[in-house]
């Protein structure tokens, strides 16, 4: 008896750990976002560009989430905004392809580096649309005018520049509130943070993110594109339905390999020690923040 109650007091204080590592991470990441909304930043200094992806899309290039862009002569459909100073500068880069005015703003999800923006475009008249949870998580922190106006828990589709533009929402993946948005006629997706090509995925399990839901959401992106489709991820370069793929199965794989550790009892220090990440690191970068979701998850202790 002395003896299990001793490995359960270790578990405990296992789990203690882990909790706290996720807890830290996730203030390190918020943190971040705050910092820079708050101007820790020379923001004059940021570079914004914007690239053609195919047909009537374009993305900007900034600081924070890309930004998807459907440019014609009926108006511009945006895909979030990144952060309140660069405001202005993105304006002003969106006239640059088109001076139509900006008929619809949609919001991937809640995080500020695609969503500071929003009470600066909500003032200028720009109707904002997201998933209904990304409202609510909003209302707790913005004013109204940051706020998207109309919200949706089901598929919506919006026919401008000639364009169909399907938002679909998709389970519970980055966060609680993601949306992909599929530009049918230029054979475009936008992703949000979901996927990304500069880092592994980012599970905000504070924001209702979770493993099973990315791995679906990835499914999805991959089932809605073609062969010869354009992916605009949250973060990153313009990829394919291969790359996507490619994602999702690193996922997987990293996930079976913790849950099998997990289920031998290992602890997160010896998770991380037997390196279920080890072929993936070198393009997809330092692991621990997708690896303390990933363990936590799948119950480890």
């Amino acid at each position: 008896m002395h003896h299990e109650g001793k490995v359960m007091k270790t578990r405990s204080l296992l789990r203690y750990v882990v909790s706290l590592a996720f807890a830290a991470v996730a203030i390190l990441v918020i943190a971040n976002a705050v910092g820079a909304q708050r101007g820790n930043v020379d923001w004059a200094a940021v570079g914004l560009s914007t690239h053609h992806v195919a047909g009537t899309v374009h993305y900007l290039e900034g600081r924070g989430g890309n930004i998807g862009l459907s440019v014609g002569d009926d108006g511009v459909i945006m895909i979030d905004d990144q952060y309140a100073p660069l405001t202005d500068r993105i304006v002003e880069t969106i006239r640059g392809l088109s001076t139509a005015e900006i008929k619809w703003l949609i919001n991937t999800h809640v995080h500020p580096d695609h969503t500071g923006g929003n009470e600066n475009f909500g003032n200028r008249g720009v109707p904002i649309l997201a998933q209904d949870r990304v409202r609510l998580r909003l209302a707790a922190t913005q004013p109204e005018a940051a706020l998207p106006v109309l919200t949706y828990s089901e598929d919506v589709t919006i026919h401008l520049n000639g364009e169909e533009v399907h938002i679909v929402p998709v389970p519970p993946a980055h966060t609680d509130g993601d949306s992909i948005i599929h530009f049918k006629d230029s054979d475009v997706i936008h992703t949000g943070d979901m996927f990304r090509t500069v880092a592994f995925p980012v599970i905000d399990r504070n924001n209702g993110g979770t493993l099973a839901g990315t791995i679906e959401a990835l499914g999805i992106v991959a089932g809605m594109a073609g062969a010869n489709t354009k992916i605009v991820p949250g973060h990153g370069v313009v990829s394919t339905r291969d790359d996507v793929i490619e994602f999702r199965d690193m996922v997987i794989t990293v996930s079976d390999r913790v849950r099998e550790l997990v289920e031998q009892g290992r602890s997160y220090d010896q998770v991380v020690s037997a390196d279920p990440t080890r072929e993936f690191s070198g393009k997809w970068g330092d692991p621990q923040r997708f690896l303390t979701a990933v363990y936590a998850e799948l119950g480890g202790q």
